[in-house]
C-alpha cells in the first residue's frame, strides 16, 4: 500500500515538473534520408525552434532495417543526450511530449500538419492537403504516436525556413500562427535544409553522445586498439553511393560537399575522385597523415586505422599497405554506424568524405571539440598546371 502510493506521488511529482510552453511547440518528421541527412535537419531545426522561440519536439530517429518494410522509430535519447541541448534552446523528447502534454495541449480535432504547399500521395492524388502519412517513413513515425491529422495547413509561399536572411521570417511567422491559437506546428517534414545552412553548424556543440555511446567508444578504443594515437576513416563504397557519384558530373555541389568546396564552390570544384576516392588516393594520403603526426608527436605515433564503412572496409588491403610502418587497420566487429561515429570522433585525425553527410557529423563535432580533420582527394593533388581556385589541371574527371 505504501510503495503504491509512493509510485502515485511520484508520478504527480514527475507530472506537475513538467509545464506548457506558452510560447509553443515545433514538431516534425525526420523524413528525408538515413541518419546523417536527419542530422542536418535536426541542426536547422534547432536553430529554427529557436528563432521562433517555440520549444522543439525532438524526434526519434527513424531507421530502416533488413527484412522490415515499415521505418523503425528510435528514440532520440538513444543516442544523444536531452540535457546538453537545453544550454542553447529548450527541447522535449516527442515521446515526453505525447505522453503527458499532448492530451490536452493537442487533442486529436486540433491536430493540423504543416506544409509548403500540397503534397501528392501515393495514389497520385494530393486531396488538397499534406498527406502527411502519406508512404514509407511519414506514416509508420506518426503511427508510432497514434497520431491521426484532422487537417492540413499550407504556409507557401510567403513563409519559409530560412530565419538566418533578413530579420523578419521569424517574426512574419509568429504573427500568422500565434501560439495562443496554434500551440503546435507539426511539419510533414523537417522545417530546416540540406545540407544544413553555414549559420547552423556551430550547433552541434550541444549534440553530445549518451552515456551508452559515450562509454562503448572509449571501451573499445582501450581494449581494443594497441597503445598509442589512431587515425579514423570513413569509406563510402556502398552501391548506392556508387550511383549517386554519378551525378558529380552534372553538379557543382552535392550532398555534403559544402563542408570543403564551400557553399559558394569559393574552395574549389566537385571532382569524381572527391565522391569516390581509388586504392592509390586512400593509401597515398594515409601514409602521409602517418608520417606527418609521427614528426609532429614522435612520442605517441599512430598505431592504428579505424575504418567506418557502408561496405568496402578495406581491411585486408590497407593492412598489406601499411604493413612496413607497424600500423594496424580495424574496424568494429558489431558494425554498428553510431558507435562507428563515436569512435571517429576521438580520433587523433580524420578523414572523411567530403561529399558524406556521415562524414559530415564527425567533422562538425570534430571541430566543435578542436580535433583536425580532413578529406579524400582534397585539396586535389597538383600534378600540372595551375588552374583558377588553386587546383591543378584535371586528370581525373574534374568538373
Amino acid at each position: 500500500m505504501y510503495r503504491l502510493v509512493g509510485l502515485l506521488l511520484a508520478f504527480l511529482t514527475f507530472a506537475h515538473s513538467i509545464t506548457v510552453d506558452e510560447h509553443g511547440y515545433i514538431m516534425y518528421c525526420p523524413c528525408m534520408g538515413r541518419f546523417g541527412n536527419q542530422a542536418d535537419h535536426f541542426l536547422g531545426s534547432f536553430g529554427f525552434a529557436k528563432a521562433l522561440n517555440r520549444t522543439l519536439v525532438l524526434p526519434p530517429w527513424v531507421e530502416y532495417r533488413k527484412g522490415e518494410v515499415r521505418s523503425i522509430q528510435v528514440p532520440f535519447d538513444t543516442y544523444f543526450q536531452v540535457g546538453p541541448l537545453q544550454a542553447f534552446h529548450r527541447v522535449i523528447t516527442m515521446e515526453n511530449f505525447m505522453k503527458t502534454l499532448a492530451p490536452s495541449l493537442w487533442p486529436p480535432a486540433e491536430r493540423i500538419s504543416f506544409c509548403y504547399t500540397e503534397r501528392m500521395g501515393l495514389d497520385g492524388s494530393t486531396g488538397h492537403g499534406c498527406n502527411a502519412k502519406s508512404g514509407n517513413p511519414f506514416g509508420p513515425f506518426w503511427d508510432t504516436f497514434e497520431v491521426e491529422f484532422a487537417g492540413s495547413e499550407f504556409f507557401g509561399p510567403k513563409l519559409n525556413y530560412d530565419i538566418h536572411h533578413g530579420d523578419s521570417m521569424a517574426r512574419r511567422w509568429s504573427e500568422r500562427y500565434p501560439a495562443a491559437k496554434w500551440p503546435v506546428l507539426a511539419f510533414t517534414g523537417a522545417p530546416a535544409a540540406f545540407p544544413v545552412q553555414q549559420e547552423n553548424l556551430l550547433l552541434h556543440r550541444y549534440l553530445r553522445w549518451s552515456v551508452k555511446y559515450e562509454t562503448g567508444a572509449k571501451q573499445f578504443i582501450r581494449d581494443t586498439l594497441p597503445r598509442g594515437a589512431f587515425i579514423g576513416v570513413h569509406l563510402r563504397n556502398g552501391i548506392d553511393w556508387v550511383r549517386a557519384c554519378e551525378h558529380v558530373k552534372e553538379s557543382s555541389n552535392l550532398f555534403s560537399s559544402p563542408q570543403c568546396l564551400g557553399y559558394r564552390n569559393e574552395h574549389g570544384q566537385l571532382t569524381a575522385e572527391l565522391c569516390m576516392p581509388g586504392r592509390d588516393t586512400i593509401i597515398r594520403q594515409l601514409k602521409r597523415q602517418i608520417k606527418l603526426h609521427r614528426e609532429a608527436a614522435p612520442d605517441n605515433p599512430i598505431r592504428a586505422v579505424f575504418v567506418a564503412s557502408d561496405s568496402n572496409h578495406m581491411l585486408g588491403e590497407l593492412n598489406d599497405a601499411l604493413k612496413r610502418m607497424d600500423v594496424t587497420v580495424v574496424r568494429h566487429p558489431d558494425g554498428n554506424p553510431h558507435l562507428d561515429l563515436a569512435i571517429l570522433g576521438r580520433a587523433n585525425h580524420f578523414i572523411g568524405n567530403c561529399i558524406s553527410s556521415y562524414s559530415a557529423f564527425v567533422k562538425r563535432e570534430r571541430d566543435a571539440n578542436g580535433f583536425p580533420s580532413s578529406f579524400w582527394a582534397f585539396p586535389p593533388e597538383k600534378s600540372g598546371a595551375k588552374v583558377k581556385g588553386g587546383g591543378s589541371s584535371p586528370q581525373h574527371e574534374e568538373l
